[in-house]
């Protein structure tokens, strides 16, 4: 029987003899689904064009555009790249943009997550 690899419940033997968990927590990352449709979003609206009139310029139902720049369905690479030919732009942009999202938003959560370093207070004379 295979054993289930997720993050959320894989096995943590690393506790110290207090029973505390001495291997951080990953944080989450966004979905790719997400961060792809997020910039897909943000392309269409750059481009000044509703989700309406994008849907018919790619040939896909405005329903399902709509659906995809919420993240909520997983785009594939035929329609990708369909999308991506009625906005004039290159797949390869729309995943640079994703990735780096994707990057910064992780980099925002380790920040936050961070403990705060108390300010030093300078003495003066």
């Amino acid at each position: 029987m295979a054993k289930n690899t997720s993050v959320l419940e894989k096995e943590r033997p690393d506790v110290d003899l207090a029973g505390v968990d001495t291997v951080p927590t990953p944080l989450a990352e966004p979905l790719l689904r997400e961060a792809l449709g997020a910039t897909l979003r943000g392309f269409r609206e750059d481009s000044h064009r509703t989700l309406r009139e994008l849907a018919v310029a790619a040939n896909v139902s405005p329903g399902y555009l709509s659906e995809l720049e919420r993240g909520r369905k997983e785009v594939s690479s035929e329609l990708l790249a369909s999308v991506c030919m009625a906005l004039g732009i290159r797949v390869s942009q729309v995943i640079i943009e994703a990735a780096a999202m994707m990057a910064f938003d992780a980099a925002a959560a380790e920040l936050t997550a961070a403990t705060p370093v108390e300010p030093v207070s300078v003495a003066s004379h």
